[in-house]
């Protein structure tokens, strides 16, 4: 179906959708689309789609550039500016700002909540927002009102700061997201709109985003977080990334926060925050797998199959004497997952523990873990102290962390609205984008925004 033949496409079940360039090829993926207000209470024009590319990245595709939607693709075509997405002034997202409203219908002035939105195309080829998709609000034991479709020109409200927006419909468009997309979608929102959804999600999931965020913008929306909420959130994430937090946050609101925090969750992090922040201490998860000779290798498979451990520290069993948890009784050796699916059920880990692999000391250096991990092709590397107990470990996503540039999350933003990279989305492939087809089509964006 061309886009000529679309009568409405509503954005939320537009949201997910795979983009693909003329050819075939897979592009991206549709996340939001860019809107504006107009005076009078006219339809808002669509401006285009917020589409997310590889490496994360949000670019904007002009709603020009859209040449056909269908049931589970959308195609677009021509020059795409590769920069990094952000909404300039006057500009709104669909779905990021304007879902989950509270409006009001004109007729009978009645509160009701957006649930969607509905746009069109015109006979011109513009697009507007002229359908809303409305929930009222349920009476008595209903927790849900009636539904209905209306046309723009019939609700009023959206013009109007909404102090206590809900995130319902929203959290339903992104909720199948893993933490690190989910963390760049937050990131494009609104700081208002961040705050929301930050405290509309539970503990684990937020905590899981955090540590998939900026290092600014993650100590922000800490900030604004209750310190009883924002001590359960640091309670769930990985000691070490909650230490790293810690470290950002400053000495006296990390002390308020570790004060708050479970006394177990607060010893492992207060442990990790003596080590300087470059070494193997200042790296290490204080939660590997640990477990004692006498245990069976189908005790440690399911130890290993655990859904909260990460596929870094499900690599290798660490084996130690009693106590299992860090600091640990004298540090053994470790068991190599791969051997683990070799050895029968019944084999106890002694009898295969791997004893060549030494720990570091936790004052190791960044150049001597990382090159220890590649020397050995290891996916994480213990960390003991001076009486061989096991303090933790080292894992290789750790390390990359630290040695890629502050802030490598955002390294595709711009730090100006200058010309980006161009996707050439073109029928002809292998074919040359001149300076002259980059002039025209920076100017027919600037037109379509």
């Amino acid at each position: 179906m061309s886009v000529s033949q679309i009568n409405r496409v509503f954005i939320a079940r537009l949201a997910g959708t795979a983009v693909f360039d003329p050819n075939g090829d897979p592009v991206g993926k549709v996340r939001d689309a860019v809107a504006t207000l107009r005076s009078n209470n006219q339809p808002p024009r669509i401006l285009g789609l917020v589409v997310e590319v590889p490496l994360r990245r949000r670019v904007f595709v002009p709603i020009t550039r859209v040449t056909s939607i269908e049931s589970g693709a959308v195609v677009i075509t021509g020059l795409v500016n590769m920069r990094r997405f952000e909404a300039r002034a006057g500009e709104l997202l669909v779905l990021g700002e304007l879902l989950d409203r509270s409006i009001n219908l004109i007729e009978s002035g009645e509160a009701v909540v957006v649930e969607d939105m509905g746009m069109e195309q015109t006979r011109t080829g513009d697009w507007f927002v002229n359908r809303v998709h409305i929930m009222k609000k349920g009476s008595g034991l209903r927790r849900k009102g009636a539904t209905s479709t209306v046309q723009w020109e019939e609700v009023t409200g959206f013009a109007l700061p909404e102090h206590n927006q809900g995130v319902t419909n929203l959290l339903s468009t992104i909720s199948n997201l893993r933490a690190a997309d989910l963390a760049a979608v937050i990131q494009d929102l609104a700081p208002k709109r961040r705050v929301e959804v930050a405290r509309a999600l539970d503990d684990e999931r937020l905590a899981d985003v955090l540590q998939e965020m900026d290092e600014a913008e993650r100590v922000a929306l800490l900030a604004e977080l209750e310190g009883e909420r924002a001590a359960d959130v640091l309670g769930e994430m990985d000691p070490d990334d909650a230490a790293d937090l810690l470290r950002e946050v400053g000495e006296e609101k990390a002390q308020v926060l570790i004060d708050l925090m479970e006394p177990e969750d607060a010893e492992d992090v207060l442990r990790l925050m003596t080590y300087e922040d470059y070494s193997a201490g200042g790296m290490m998860t204080t939660e590997p797998i640990v477990m004692s000779a006498d245990y069976s290798v189908a005790d440690a498979l399911a130890s290993v199959r655990a859904r909260e451990v990460s596929p870094a520290l499900a690599s290798q069993v660490f084996v130690c004497r009693q106590p299992l948890e860090t600091p640990t009784g004298r540090y053994i050796g470790m068991v190599h997952y791969q051997r683990l699916l070799r050895e029968p059920p019944s084999t106890l880990l002694g009898s295969i523990v791997d004893t060549d692999t030494q720990g570091l000391n936790p004052n190791a250096s960044l150049h001597e873990v990382s090159s220890y991990l590649a020397s050995y092709n290891l996916l994480s590397v213990p960390v003991v102290d001076a009486n061989e107990r096991l303090l933790g470990a080292v894992t290789v996503d750790d390390v990359l962390d630290h040695l890629l540039p502050e802030n490598w999350r955002l390294e595709h933003r711009d730090s100006t609205r200058g010309t980006g990279p161009k996707l050439n989305l073109s029928d002809v492939a292998g074919s040359e984008v001149s300076e002259e087809d980059l002039e025209l089509d920076n100017q027919m964006e600037e037109e379509a925004r």
